[in-house]
């Protein structure tokens, strides 16, 4: 089951559970301060703070002394394993975890993210989901099987933003942020229709110019590291998805079948459908 509201609290406000909780409760704040506590771990959460609490140990929450309101989301759940590895790096101790570093520019879409999951939780499955609206302080139950995979798949976006975004990548000492900028762009999307022209345009380098950095920058060709970048997306593709090879050689950038197989031997010792075999595990 996943419960989830939005309240907008006062001074005074507070809650204290010394046997803690059956599930985990995840609280991202919007405005205001919070003050929490877990075990022996406590915490101040501000706007853009997303704190969890893991189940079984004695913790509390309130509104932070000296603060005039605490406006923020909560929701009740049981996590899915895989989050575990997300959080893990904003541990805090005694099962508390703490992200205070995620961007601006994604509180937005966390947000968005919270108000689908306050609709999708009150879905009752035989019509269309509800139309997100303002929170009003209503709390929403997701009930049914359909309310609550959708309420938990929008929970795990918001716990993906955020943990992702709070712990980019540590750059290279002395690389170009230009070249930075065009590994990321590999990185994002690498079955895109990238060029040496067009990540040459992306960071506002001449094609010679990009080609040449690049190289020398990274040891290696733009077009030698989208390749890589693209055999590493086909291969968690086979690993975790039941996608005909075809479709992954497309979807991993590649037109041609036959080169797809072959650069994937290569790099990997094994064709594409023998290493699904040994390393997938495909769930759709």
């Amino acid at each position: 089951m996943v419960v989830l509201g939005h309240f907008d609290q006062t001074p005074g406000y507070g809650v204290n559970r010394p046997q803690g909780s059956a599930s985990w409760l995840f609280t991202w704040t919007t405005a205001g301060r919070g003050r929490l506590w877990q075990g022996g771990a406590h915490t101040s959460a501000g706007a853009g703070a997303l704190v969890v609490l893991a189940p079984g140990v004695p913790h509390g929450y309130g509104v932070e002394p000296g603060a005039r309101h605490w406006r923020f989301w909560w929701a009740h759940c049981q996590a899915r394993p895989s989050w575990a590895a997300w959080l893990r790096p904003h541990a805090a101790g005694h099962g508390m975890y703490v992200v205070t570093s995620a961007p601006a520019g994604v509180h937005g879409r966390v947000e968005a993210a919270f108000r689908r999951m306050h609709a999708d939780a009150r879905w009752t499955g035989t019509e269309a989901p509800p139309a997100g609206s303002p929170p009003d302080g209503q709390v929403a139950v997701a009930h049914g099987s359909a309310a609550r995979e959708l309420a938990l798949c929008a929970l795990e976006e918001i716990v993906l933003l955020t943990t992702a975004a709070a712990r980019p990548t540590a750059p290279r000492p002395g690389l170009d942020a230009r070249i930075r900028r065009a590994q990321q762009l590999i990185d994002a999307d690498p079955g895109a229709p990238h060029t040496v022209r067009s990540l040459a345009e992306g960071v506002a380098l001449s094609p010679s110019r990009f080609a040449h950095l690049f190289s020398s920058q990274l040891g290696r060709s733009p077009m030698r590291a989208l390749r890589e970048a693209r055999l590493r997306h086909a291969a968690r593709l086979l690993e975790s998805t039941d996608l005909p090879v075809e479709r992954v050689a497309a979807a991993s950038g590649f037109v041609s079948p036959f080169h797809f197989n072959r650069a994937f031997r290569e790099r990997y010792g094994a064709p594409p459908g023998a290493y699904r075999t040994t390393h997938g595990d495909a769930t759709g």
